[in-house]
């Protein structure tokens, strides 16, 4: 039997991206899955806890070993003495599981199981706040990953620029595709729940739309621009039916966002577009059942989950044609240049104007999410920490 620690701060951010899904849904299937090996989870706050672990504690095999120090006074200490040890705080594991690239510091003889969702930080540092910059410098991620005895990636894409970047070894780089959580799925138009929430947030019809975090990456100015020419196209050539489709960008105000509130704010076709803030995880799945068309041109994902819950629910997608994105998406979704406002708008004509499209890229992104499977990727997960048992 092996003690595995887990490091769960990342709950303690009080928001939900693609770094907590993947933890949570992770963990949830491990802690079910796994009833031999002991789990102890790992977590600091200065302030008061406000996150419930009740979902885990309820595995008989897993303890939370909760501190309160001051997060950077801690992340000082790792930093620049390498103290305290993040094994020995939590009374001596042989693994430790780190979810996502963080502050840290072990002992020599504990084994490291490092998640790496992307290295967008180096290839996009342009994207990122000169505070986000300089926490990555201190950080020194390429020193982490060489640390780690076993590297998770989500996607070949990560896989390879870990190889490049880094100059990881590949035998210790393993591609794992995330799953996805069992929740997104096609539901009815007359679920009581679906009303409640097109009503809450006062949802159009139709509408085209983005979920994920407000930030340079994604494109999102690449989306308004493309509305802009859908929405002239239909006013030129009387497209009604066009005219109906209304734009929804969802999800949390991430970095330099202003860019994006302001290419709104002067869009010809404003009043056509809504941004929808901290969207509770629960209702995720009604966003995406309640739109008629999901667009994702971001410059790049090492994952990317929304896309491919998109397609859990039904909902035809388009998006880039870079990173990862084509890994998840294979020929289910209509592929663009992120940088050509125009190719995203013809994808957006041809799928809402051909209902034969429509239907076959529906069909086809129901069938590719059922590759995305959590219990699949958990149990390879499982089988990686037994290899560590005979080292």
């Amino acid at each position: 039997m092996l003690k595995i620690g887990i490091d769960a701060r990342c709950f303690m951010e009080g928001k939900t991206t693609g770094v907590e899904e993947y933890t949570n849904n992770l963990l949830e299937n491990l802690f079910k899955l796994d009833t031999i090996n002991s789990y102890i989870l790992f977590s600091n706050s200065w302030k008061e806890y406000t996150y419930c672990f009740d979902w885990a504690l309820r595995f008989p095999n897993v303890k939370l070993n909760m501190f309160r120090y001051p997060n950077k006074l801690l992340n000082f200490f790792f930093w620049y003495i390498s103290w305290p040890k993040i094994d020995q705080l939590i009374k001596e594991v042989d693994v430790f599981i780190m979810p996502n690239i963080g502050f840290s510091s072990f002992t020599r003889k504990v084994k490291l199981i490092l998640t790496v969702h992307d290295l967008s930080f180096e290839r996009y540092p342009e994207t990122l706040s000169w505070k986000r910059r300089l926490w990555h410098f201190f950080l020194n991620p390429k020193k982490l990953c060489h640390r780690a005895d076993k590297i998770i990636v989500p996607s070949e894409s990560t896989k390879n620029d870990l190889i490049s970047l880094y100059r990881i070894k590949r035998e210790k780089i393993i591609h794992l595709p995330w799953g996805i959580s069992e929740k997104f799925k096609p539901i009815d138009r007359n679920n009581v729940e679906l009303i409640k929430v097109k009503e809450k947030y006062q949802l159009p019809y139709k509408f085209i739309l983005y979920f994920g975090t407000l930030e340079p990456r994604k494109n999102i100015i690449g989306i308004i621009r493309a509305y802009n020419q859908l929405q002239e196209f239909a006013r030129v050539n009387k497209w009604e039916e066009l005219k109906r489709y209304k734009l929804v960008i969802a999800g949390e105000r991430g970095w330099k966002n202003q860019t994006i509130i302001n290419e709104l704010k002067y869009s010809p076709f404003n009043e056509k577009i809504m941004i929808c803030e901290s969207i509770p995880e629960s209702e995720k799945v009604y966003f995406y059942n309640l739109s008629s068309l999901f667009v994702f041109p971001s410059r790049f994902e090492g994952f990317g989950f929304p896309p491919l819950e998109a397609m859990a629910c039904g909902v035809p997608v388009i998006a880039s044609n870079n990173s990862s994105l084509p890994e998840i998406i294979g020929d289910a979704g209509i592929m663009i240049d992120p940088d050509k406002p125009d190719e995203i708008f013809e994808a957006m004509k041809q799928i809402l104007l051909d209902k034969d499209l429509y239907n076959k890229l529906r069909d086809k992104g129901l069938q590719q999410a059922k590759n995305f499977n959590w219990e699949k990727t958990t149990k390879e997960f499982i089988k990686i920490l037994n290899t560590l048992k005979t080292k």
